[in-house]
């Protein structure tokens, strides 16, 4: 049967996106590469300015991202941009068209990719002058004399457009495609253990307590390194409330300039909460935990907090290169979010290819939250098919 995908959850961004750009998926294929960025760019920046007039249309990127992701928050948004235009399903699994090949599936005929903005790269060779100086070449080219050759790096020299289908957009290969919040939720007291590691691995001490820090239910401490949770508390709450710390944890260190900015965990405020709070949404949307109503007060406060910002950044100095248009700030947040949560998914283990094709772990056998793509009626089998990823 076909892929089942979540139907858009908010049909006010989905007529947006399609608005967001005067060119239609197919066209892209037929600018510049110059063009394209270009094009690209615009949609994103149209669907960020919607995302900051509209809490709700925050929350659908969210929702985007909680299956998708292993991709930026920027290449999440534009894909679900460029599935609007056209009127189908949101995307689930993406990869390039060899990659496809090399899995047994191939792009049907007729189909328009997807487009998303990828790194350009080069090695180059990082070597050390006899003047002391350092400079860098790229990898092959001939070293001056007496220069010592220090190390080696892959360094980003710009920007591209890379063509990618949906697995709807493909056929072959039967393959298992699980869905972020299509099956039954995670146990909150195992996801606790692997949050409770998330925290171990960043060198954070873990303690349930009665004690108090404010009204808060749970508190993040730099100075001693110690996430608190409060023990009253029932398990999902407080997988939810470490959760939401643990975003504080990835991004509001002493030394993040852009997190005080933002406010810092300490204060409790501005899009310091919005963002924490938003890691906690999506990592658990992941794990089949849906905490739309809990996290609507703080999520509600979306709009208000960007501006805010835009307001605080006006008012420190540009010098430090700090976002501070509206668009840049909802851009950065939304980078921010989508790496904090990559971070902790990566180390929970939420069954999934977050959008990206499987690796060689991923478990083969077919539960209720996982829908195959090409196959009829697919029988519960523990040799279900197994995608050997790259």
């Amino acid at each position: 049967m076909a892929v089942v995908a979540p139907a858009t959850e908010d049909m006010a961004l989905s007529a947006s996106t399609r608005a967001a750009t005067n060119s239609t998926s197919s066209g892209y294929g037929r600018m510049t590469p110059e063009e394209r960025i270009a094009a690209l760019t615009d949609g994103l920046h149209t669907i960020l300015e919607k995302a900051v007039e509209s809490p709700a249309h925050w929350q659908v990127l969210l929702d985007a991202s909680a299956t998708l992701w292993r991709y930026s928050g920027g290449n999440v948004a534009l894909l679900m941009m460029q599935m609007a235009q056209r009127g189908t399903e949101e995307p689930t699994l993406v990869a390039g068209y060899k990659e496809w090949e090399r899995h047994g599936r191939t792009v049907l005929r007729g189909e328009h990719a997807l487009w998303v903005i990828a790194p350009r790269t080069a090695r180059m060779n990082e070597i050390a002058l006899p003047d002391g100086t350092r400079q860098r070449i790229p990898v092959g080219q001939k070293v001056p004399a007496n220069a010592v050759d220090v190390s080696k790096k892959t360094l980003i020299t710009g920007w591209r457009g890379q063509a990618v289908f949906d697995v709807s957009q493909t056929e072959g290969t039967p393959l298992l495609v699980p869905r972020a919040g299509a099956g039954p939720a995670a146990d909150a007291s195992e996801l606790w253990q692997s949050l409770a590691e998330v925290a171990r691995r960043h060198g954070f001490d873990l303690s349930v307590t009665d004690g108090q820090y404010g009204l808060t239910s749970g508190f993040t401490d730099f100075d001693s390194r110690r996430v608190q949770v409060g023990a009253w508390l029932n398990d999902e709450e407080r997988t939810a409330v470490l959760a939401h710390e643990l975003g504080h944890v990835l991004l509001h260190g002493p030394n993040d300039d852009v997190g005080r900015l933002y406010g810092s965990s300490a204060d409790h405020r501005g899009l310091a909460e919005i963002e924490a709070e938003s890691v906690a949404y999506t990592v658990l949307k992941a794990h089949g935990i849906d905490r739309g109503p809990q996290s609507a007060s703080y999520l509600a406060g979306w709009a208000d907090a960007v501006i805010a910002a835009e307001s605080d950044a006006r008012a420190q100095d540009a010098g430090r290169k700090l976002p501070a248009s509206r668009v840049d700030i909802a851009k950065s947040v939304l980078g921010r979010v989508t790496a904090a949560t990559k971070g902790i998914l990566e180390i929970t283990h939420r069954p999934g290819f977050g959008g990206k094709i499987a690796a060689a772990d991923v478990d083969p056998r077919v539960g209720p939250s996982e829908t195959y793509a090409g196959v009829e009626g697919p029988a519960r089998s523990a040799d279900g098919p197994v995608m050997a990823g790259p």
